[in-house]
């Protein structure tokens, strides 16, 4: 028999949200967190706006060593970890460690960390040859991703299988994907599982600009992302994390704990056409869809809202509403979609997660999220997309979606556990 698994606690850090409460509440008032961006003088670039979080970690409760060591985005993956763990209510001390495993999922890694240690050591790009005695003594740890998932099982004590899953913009999804395969094939009872990505530094902002896959607009952040749009012209660079804690049903409910969502299925493909291109009918997204829906035996009519990737991007806008249809047919016309990246913007690798987490508190509340800044339609997007404001809608099924860049296409199912 499969094994289930559950969500049974939750962190998250996102733009105009930190915290559960916080992020949610964003959410369903449909508002938007995206400004000009303050981390650095973006004046030079194209784009230059973004989706910040105002984010402390001393105030996160991170010690002075700890916020040294680690890379803004290890350091949102570790605060994530801890909430999440003590959102669950479980006492992993009283668990084998070796029964507890992490992954984490991120597209960049240690951007910021990187970009500022070759600015300092090159003196701001004055030096060919850099001279290393100026940079921080845990460099190294920057180059290094599975520094994330070290990071995290040290916060929490899991002695079990440690990863970090890189796959682009799918990272976040496919690093939940891999923590439930783990548990359903009995080698962990709980992972610590999510995403974490900081990438908002010049280096990450020109690489965009540079395939204008970011927005210009710049005279207006607030009402930049526009998915689904027929005005929209790039997605909004953000930064941000999720981590959750998943278990095994039967080791759920043997403790009484609460319950989110359940994983009920999970598919992820490749493209195999082009880096960044996607093909305009949808076949590669919608392969992924069947797939996690038959692993989650439910049919298209099963599903009550589709989480959309909705990076307002035209390609990518289109391409997964021709995905939604091929799957879903003439129910894709009858259930809301909608993208949060309206509001908390494009957090490459860590977005998935987040949306994870929008999705599972969809189905915790029965509210569907908006998609802000959404008022003229693209003809060639024609489905619901639940604009501007937030819907009371009955949700006990959700399917997640995913895009990436290299081609990959992820979608997962989650379901009410009751």
């Amino acid at each position: 028999m499969t094994r289930r698994v559950v969500i049974t606690g939750m962190g998250v850090l996102a733009p105009g949200g930190i915290g559960v409460k916080a992020f949610w509440n964003l959410l369903t008032e449909g508002r938007t967190a995206t400004r000009r961006i303050s981390f650095f003088d973006p004046s030079p670039f194209r784009s230059q706006v973004a989706a910040e979080i105002d984010f402390d970690p001393g105030r996160a409760g991170l010690g002075p060593q700890e916020i040294r060591r680690m890379d803004r985005a290890a350091q949102f993956a570790v605060v994530n970890a801890r909430q999440a763990v003590l959102d669950s209510g479980i006492d992993l001390t009283g668990l084998d460690p070796h029964r507890v495993g992490v992954t984490v999922g991120s597209a960049v890694g240690a951007t910021m960390g990187l970009d500022e240690e070759y600015r300092t050591v090159s003196d701001a790009g004055r030096l060919d040859l850099v001279d290393h005695t100026y940079a921080v003594p845990h460099l190294y740890n920057y180059f290094v991703p599975s520094v994330f998932a070290t990071e995290v099982a040290w916060a929490t004590g899991a002695e079990g299988p440690a990863t970090v899953v890189s796959t682009g913009c799918t990272s976040g999804l496919d690093s939940v994907g891999h923590a439930t395969e783990l548990i359903r094939e009995g080698t962990a009872d709980v992972m610590i599982a999510g995403a974490t990505d900081a990438p908002i530094s010049p280096i990450t902002v020109a690489c965009f600009d540079a395939i204008k896959a970011t927005t210009p607009r710049n005279d207006d952040p607030e009402h930049a992302s526009r998915p689904f749009d027929a005005g929209r012209n790039g997605f909004v660079l953000g930064e941000g994390s999720a981590m959750f804690v998943l278990e095994e049903y039967g080791h759920a409910r043997a403790r009484s704990a609460h319950i989110y969502a359940e994983v009920a299925g999970f598919a992820n493909r490749s493209n195999a056409f082009h880096m960044t291109g996607l093909r305009p009918d949808g076949r590669e997204m919608a392969e992924a869809i069947r797939a996690a829906l038959a692993e989650a035996r439910l049919n298209p009519e099963d599903v009550d809202y589709v989480n959309a990737h909705g990076s307002g991007t035209k390609q990518n806008d289109r391409h997964e509403t021709a995905a939604i249809k091929l799957t879903l047919g003439d129910i894709a016309y009858r259930r809301p979609m909608s993208s949060i990246k309206s509001m908390v913007g494009h957090s490459l690798g860590a977005i998935g997660s987040i949306e994870i987490a929008a999705s599972a508190l969809a189905i915790e509340n029965d509210v569907v999220p908006p998609t802000a800044n959404l008022h003229d339609p693209d003809p060639v997007c024609d489905l619901d997309y639940v604009p501007l404001t937030a819907r009371e809608w009955k949700t006990d099924t959700v399917l997640t979606v995913g895009s990436g860049f290299g081609g990959f296409q992820s979608a997962m199912v989650l379901r009410s556990a009751a």
